[in-house]
């Protein structure tokens, strides 16, 4: 499985470096890892990372075998992932968004809410979102100690202290 970790999303300079945009907290931790899977187009190409820095308000990166402006432009839109195993191992009670994503959440009533569908941050707090589909519903649980009240991984299912009515 591999884990996407940002976007090429421009072309800096005539010397073949890309702008990427990264998902990672701290935004520049994206260069730490490496080689990266470029996946476009339906096919995915490892490639090393030589170089990568922040760049004004964004990132830019120069490829192995990416020299010039026309071979970088040719990689805008490409995801970048990485293998889950290059990750280091989550702490005590610390989850990688990847891990929650598909987890069956119900709430401390044994209630169904459906399935984490993805995850956003806010100024706050991280927050959850559960689509129930069989009820055409969804609902932003705040990623909180007061909320989350257990995350099984094994059992592939997190326990909310949520109301399904709000």
């Amino acid at each position: 499985m591999s884990i996407t970790l940002g976007k090429i999303v421009g072309v800096f300079g005539v010397k073949g470096w890309v702008k990427v945009f990264s998902e990672t907290r701290p935004r520049d931790q994206i260069f730490e890892y490496s080689p990266w899977i470029l996946e476009h187009n339906g096919s995915a190409v490892e490639t090393k990372v030589i170089d990568g820095r922040v760049q004004g308000k964004g990132l830019v990166a120069s490829l192995d075998g990416v020299t010039d402006c026309g071979a970088a432009s040719k990689l805008i839109g490409a995801e970048i992932s990485i293998p889950q195993k290059a990750l280091p191992a989550a702490g005590i009670d610390e989850y990688y968004w990847s891990q929650l994503i598909g987890l069956r959440v119900e709430n401390i009533q044994g209630t169904d809410l459906g399935v984490v569908a993805g995850l956003f941050e806010t100024g706050a707090n991280d927050v959850v979102v559960v689509k129930d589909d069989k009820a055409d519903k969804e609902y932003l649980v705040p990623f909180t100690k007061f909320a989350i009240i257990n995350i099984d991984l094994d059992d592939e299912k997190i326990v909310v202290d949520w109301d399904p009515d709000f």
